[in-house]
C-alpha cells in the first residue's frame, strides 16, 4: 500500500475504534474484559489518528483516553491524558474547532473529580461551560453541554 492508502486506512480505523469506545461506554455493568477492551480500543484509536497527522485529532484522542480512564475510576492516567490533550491544544491552537477547548476542560473536570479534587473540577467545569456557549454548531454545542452536565450533576 502507498502513503495515501495507509492514511485512509488509519483514518477509517481511528474513526471505527473511536465509535467502538462509545459503544463500550454505553454498556451498563461492563465486565472486566470489556473494561480492558475499552482501554485498548481508546489507545488504538488514538494511535491511528496520530498516524493520519492531524494535530487536533491527537488532542481528541487524548481527550478520549482521559474520558475512559475517568470512567474506570483511574485518576492518574485520566489526568495524564487530559494534560496531553491540553498540550496538543496549545500546539495546534490555530487548527482547533470551537468544541476542542471546552472538551479539553471537560476532560480535566472529569479527571479531577475522579481524583477527588473537587475545587479544580469545578474550576475546569466553569471554563468548559463558558467556552461551550461559544460553540457555533448547535449539535456540537448540545453534545458538549451534555458531557459538561454529566459532570455537573456528579459535582453538585
Amino acid at each position: 500500500m502507498g502513503k495515501a492508502e495507509d492514511t485512509e486506512l488509519d483514518r477509517r480505523l481511528g474513526a471505527e475504534l473511536f465509535n467502538r469506545v462509545w459503544d463500550l461506554l454505553a454498556i451498563p455493568g461492563r465486565t472486566p474484559a470489556q473494561d480492558e477492551e475499552l482501554i485498548h480500543t481508546a489507545h488504538a484509536s488514538r494511535y491511528h489518528w496520530s498516524r493520519v497527522g492531524e494535530g487536533p485529532r491527537s488532542a481528541r484522542g487524548e481527550w478520549l483516553c482521559s474520558w475512559v480512564y475517568s470512567e474506570l475510576g483511574r485518576p492518574e492516567p485520566a489526568l495524564y491524558h487530559a494534560h496531553r490533550c491540553e498540550e496538543y491544544c496549545r500546539e495546534f491552537e490555530s487548527e482547533l474547532e470551537d468544541f476542542d477547548l471546552p472538551s479539553m476542560h471537560e476532560a480535566f473536570a472529569r479527571a479531577h473529580l475522579v481524583a477527588g479534587n473537587r475545587e479544580e473540577a469545578l474550576h475546569r467545569l466553569r471554563q468548559a461551560t463558558e467556552l461551550c456557549a461559544r460553540i457555533t454548531d448547535p449539535d456540537d454545542r448540545r453534545i458538549i453541554q451534555a458531557q459538561i452536565d454529566s459532570i455537573a450533576t456528579a459535582v453538585a
